[in-house]
Parts: structure tokens; C-alpha cells; sequence
């Protein structure tokens, strides 16, 4: 089965047809996550520079990971139906320990995992569904070696936690208001794109009730329903610093955004802004990176990534905003390794070898 449609127009930028641009936005988070997986959560950025160094490229993950929060705490789900973690969970209670220590270069880390088997989903079915959409979400999660990523977010463990104490899927979510409850946006619009259903008004509204089923927060809710209509209006091709400077969305501002441009990206993100995946400011701090970069995705996604903190779900928001517009440069694409789950028929797409 073809999952997406390329067309080249560029012998270094893969563009798709404007009938297709979610699957660029689709494409893009899962680069610009890959991108910063390594360097996800670190705050010392002596360190960061000191592991990774002046990266360019995808990179695996290195052990110790000197701001790792996971010693102060064990993981202990309360029952069978709790258990998301599974053989990871021995190391939550250690020192050093990264977040995503078994994963390789160029692979995502879960939140990124479940939107591409969201948008696997949607395309097998022929439909979204978000009550059989969380029922396929709690049977991945619950199956022992699905994914191998030694962290999973709050939302994930309170999620299964409720859902270990008889609630109901639809009544399991928390009041998160993380940058990360906007991470499978992307893929659910590419999604519903491939099945041609593209009216602006249903999108929005399908996007905030999959967030509100995780992220029941008035934070993460406006930051879904302002994210999709960002996507929307660059997917009609309005440029992403067009869109900033005409959409009200909370905490972005242009003229704040052009004082800042001479400033060094740590600067920004980091006193002007914070690098922690707290809602609104992250996702402001995500656009600013989207606006200051808006026609160099590669620079845009490598740059957030080395201003740490947050980084994997600010790229989300980057990756997303800038792949419709500027096109996903195919070396991202090669070496992706989510692409093995998304690869076309290849012999229908004509000139298209990754």
C-alpha cells in the first residue's frame, strides 16, 4: 500500500504536491524529532556540546546523560494494565541513565512512534476513530517490546494508570500541559489528507479532541487548535512568518520576535524564553524558531536541537511548520528510520530512491 506521494522539484528537496502537504508537516516532526533525540533534555549545554558536539547529522544517544531525572524516582505500575514500560523499567531509579538509550541514530522516541502508527492507522482503516484510535493506543503500549525507549512522559503513565483502575479510555487523560500533547497533530493530519478530508473546521475540532483525550489542560487545547490552524494556512501556502504575524496566538510576537533575531539561539531559548516543555512557552518558543529560520529547515530543525531542554517536541512544532513550505531535504529522509514503517511501493512513485 502507498502511504504518501512525493513529487521532486529540487535535487536536494523533496516538496509534496500541494494536495499532500500534511505529509510534508507529517515528515518534518519525525525529522526534526529524530534530529534532537540525542540532546533531548539536556540543560547543561557545556555538556551537550561536550557529547554531541557541532552536530549535523542523525546521532545515537550516549550514556551517562548528565541531566537524567530518572534516579529519583522507580517506576512501578500498579497492575498488568498499567505496565508501559515493561524490561525498561529496571532502569528508572539509576544514574545517568538517557531517556532514550536503546534508540540509534535517526530513530523517534515514542511520542514520535505513535504518530506514525497513528497515521499507519488511519490509512489501513480508512477512517479516525478516536474511541478504536485509544483502544489501538492502549494495545501497543501494553504489548512488551513494541518500543524501546527507556522514558515514557507523565501523560503516559498517569493515562495507564487510571486505565489500570477501571476508568474508561475516553475518561483516562490528565490535565498535562506539556509541548508533547502536540506530537501526533501531525500525523493524524496527514492522515485524514490522505483520506481527503480537508475541511479546515473538522480538523481542528478532530485535533483538539485527540489532545483532550491526553492533555485535558486549556493550554494544551488552545495549543492544538492554534497549531492546526498554522498548518492549515501554510498548507494554502501562506508564509509561516505571515501566518505568525496574522494569527492571535498567545505569547507570539513578531516585533518581540525581530528584536530578538541578532541574539544567539541560547539566548532566546533559554533566558528569553524557556527550554522546558511547559505549555505556552515552549510552543512560542517553537515558532520562534519556525519564524526566524522559516526558509532553512535543515538550520532550523539543528538549531533547536542544540539549545536542548525540550527539544524533540519543540522540533515537532518546527519540523512540521517548515517541511510544507521549504520541502524535507531527502538525506533526512534516508537515514530516517521510521521510514521503514512509511516506505511506499516504491515502483509508483516515479524518481523517488531512499
Amino acid at each position: 500500500m502507498a502511504f504518501v506521494l512525493f513529487k521532486f522539484v529540487h535535487p536536494t528537496k523533496l516538496l509534496i504536491l500541494n494536495i499532500v502537504s500534511m505529509q510534508n508537516a507529517f515528515l518534518g516532526s519525525l525529522v526534526g524529532d529524530a534530529i534532537a533525540m540525542p540532546a533531548h533534555w539536556y540543560y547543561d549545554r557545556n555538556a551537550l556540546d561536550r557529547d554531541y558536539g557541532d552536530f549535523d547529522s542523525y546521532l545515537a544517544p550516549r550514556n551517562p546523560h548528565p541531566d537524567s531525572i530518572l534516579w529519583r524516582s522507580k517506576y512501578e505500575p500498579i497492575g498488568p494494565k498499567a505496565d508501559i514500560l515493561h524490561d525498561q523499567a529496571k532502569f528508572w531509579g539509576k544514574r545517568g541513565v538517557h531517556y532514550h538509550q536503546f534508540l540509534q541514530a535517526g530513530e523517534n522516541t515514542l511520542n514520535l512512534k505513535l504518530s506514525v502508527e497513528l497515521y499507519r492507522w488511519i490509512i489501513l482503516r480508512g477512517s479516525f476513530d478516536l474511541d478504536e484510535w485509544l483502544a489501538r493506543y492502549a494495545e501497543v503500549m501494553l504489548t512488551p517490546g513494541w518500543h524501546h525507549d527507556t522514558y515514557a512522559e507523565e501523560y503516559h503513565r498517569n493515562f495507564f494508570a487510571h486505565y489500570a483502575r477501571g476508568k474508561s479510555l475516553r475518561s483516562c487523560g490528565s490535565a498535562d500541559l506539556h509541548i508533547g500533547a502536540l506530537s501526533l497533530i501531525p500525523g493524524l493530519l496527514a492522515g485524514l489528507e490522505a483520506l481527503e478530508i480537508t475541511d479546515p473546521a473538522t480538523l481542528i475540532e478532530l485535533a483538539v479532541a485527540l489532545v483532550r483525550a491526553t492533555h485535558d489542560h486549556e493550554y494544551s487545547l488552545r495549543a492544538a487548535a492554534d497549531f492546526t490552524r498554522i498548518l492549515l494556512h501554510v498548507a494554502d501556502g501562506v508564509p509561516i512568518r505571515k501566518v505568525l504575524s496574522e494569527l492571535p496566538i498567545p505569547g507570539v510576537s513578531v516585533s518581540k520576535f525581530m528584536n530578538w533575531v541578532d541574539l544567539p539561539d541560547r539566548i532566546v531559548v533559554g533566558e528569553k524564553l524557556s527550554t522546558a516543555c511547559y505549555l505556552p512557552e515552549s510552543f512560542v518558543a517553537s515558532l520562534y524558531f519556525a519564524w526566524k529560520y522559516h526558509d532553512d529547515f535543515s538550520l532550523a530543525l539543528l538549531q533547536n536541537a542544540k539549545v536542548g531542554g525540550d527539544n524533540c517536541h519543540r522540533a515537532v512544532v518546527v519540523g512540521a511548520s517548515l517541511g510544507i513550505g521549504c520541502g524535507v531535504p531527502r538525506k533526512w529522509l534516508r537515514d530516517l528510520v521510521s521510514m521503514e514503517d512509511l516506505r511506499c511501493d516504491l515502483r509508483t512513485v516515479k524518481g523517488l530512491s531512499l
